[in-house]
């Protein structure tokens, strides 16, 4: 089995010896730096990890650039701030690999008063709701800690370079046939702000991407993919 982890990252470099640390052993981390100035690419590089630059900015840009960059079996994306343990991951390309699932997600559970702020928490219901309505899908978030196998997720086309991306992947799954599972995770104070739901703004602009995404309107039965 081999499993590549990528990890978007912008200015990042307080967390990444930590996020590093918790990669299982044997497999490689794809730290995809999207244009940061605090070295980030560098202590990554030191910390064994693999290193590609994406200029274009843009969440979606930058995991799939680590996507592109990747050639294991499974892949698996986490954030790169410390809010999520990418140890975690083993158990997700597990039932991936057993056939239990196609898409295993992480539902974030918050440890501690703060740590998912009261914007971003709305905006990820509204999410999902809408979610349910264009796909039956009945989840409860869309977290970035997640894992399916490379081939099929190249083969779902995804084309959102922005916070649309990881919604894009389900929908496209969704789409496809795909079963689409959860597993509760903890999700811990995150190091620095957040790049997208640090502020109310942030917040609804991803809400707007992510709207654009769901309008978009199924290719006709079974898109990309493959139907277990």
């Amino acid at each position: 089995m081999t499993v590549d982890v990528i990890l978007p990252c912008l200015d990042e470099a307080e967390a990444l010896p930590w996020v590093l640390s918790r990669i299982p052993a044997g497999w490689r981390a794809i730290v995809v730096d999207n244009g940061s100035t605090d070295g980030s690419d560098r202590i990554a590089r030191e910390l064994g990890a693999s290193v590609v630059h994406e200029e274009r900015r843009g969440f979606g840009a930058a995991c799939h650039a680590g996507l592109l960059a990747a050639d294991a079996e499974y892949v698996c994306f986490c954030d790169c701030d410390a809010s999520l343990d990418p140890g975690l991951l083993t158990d997700f390309v597990r039932q991936v690999a057993d056939g239990e699932s196609d898409l295993v997600l992480g539902r974030r559970r918050p440890q501690g008063r703060g740590v998912w702020p009261p914007h971003a928490r709305a905006g990820n219901v509204a999410v999902a709701r809408m979610l349910r309505r264009r796909t039956g899908l009945r989840l409860r978030d869309l977290g970035p800690l997640r894992a399916a196998r490379r081939e099929e997720l190249l083969a779902l086309d995804l084309t959102d370079r922005r916070s649309g991306y990881p919604l894009q992947m389900v929908v496209r799954a969704a789409d496809a046939g795909w079963r689409v599972t959860e597993v509760d995770v903890p999700y811990l104070p995150r190091s620095g702000r957040s790049k997208v739901t640090g502020t109310w703004r942030g917040t609804w602009q991803a809400v707007r991407d992510m709207r654009a995404v769901l309008a978009e309107q199924p290719a006709g039965g079974v898109v990309g993919g493959v139907v277990r």
